[in-house]
């Protein structure tokens, strides 16, 4: 997992699975992003073939937060399986699900 400042938003990208193991690295991080003050998220999920409920819950929980401060949450780079989670979920109704992290920084500038 890295973060980096890209633009006009922060970029945390994750590669492996999201599972109940590694969701609590995940949910650490982006309340750390979130609380030190990034607005513009976009998470980059291009290297993770998997997703469980408990990564759902902690993008869920990003969301939420962001929007509570006025920010906002992108997903990119998401690969079919974990697409198809958010889709059953209907969060991909919610979050925004891009192709690459410059489509989602681009509709992040004009939202």
């Amino acid at each position: 997992m890295s973060t980096r400042r890209e633009g006009a938003g922060t970029v945390v990208e994750i590669a492996g699975d999201l599972d109940m193991s590694t969701t609590p690295q995940l949910r650490e991080r982006l309340r750390d992003v979130v609380e030190g003050g990034a607005r513009v998220v976009v998470v980059d999920l291009t290297g993770v073939g998997f997703m469980d409920s408990s990564g759902l819950g902690a993008l869920v929980v990003a969301y939420r937060e962001l929007r509570d401060r006025n920010g906002w949450l992108g997903l990119a780079g998401v690969r079919r399986s974990v697409r198809t989670v958010l889709s059953i979920t209907s969060v991909d109704q919610v979050i925004s699900v891009f192709d690459t992290v410059a489509d989602a920084e681009a509709a992040a500038r004009v939202s």
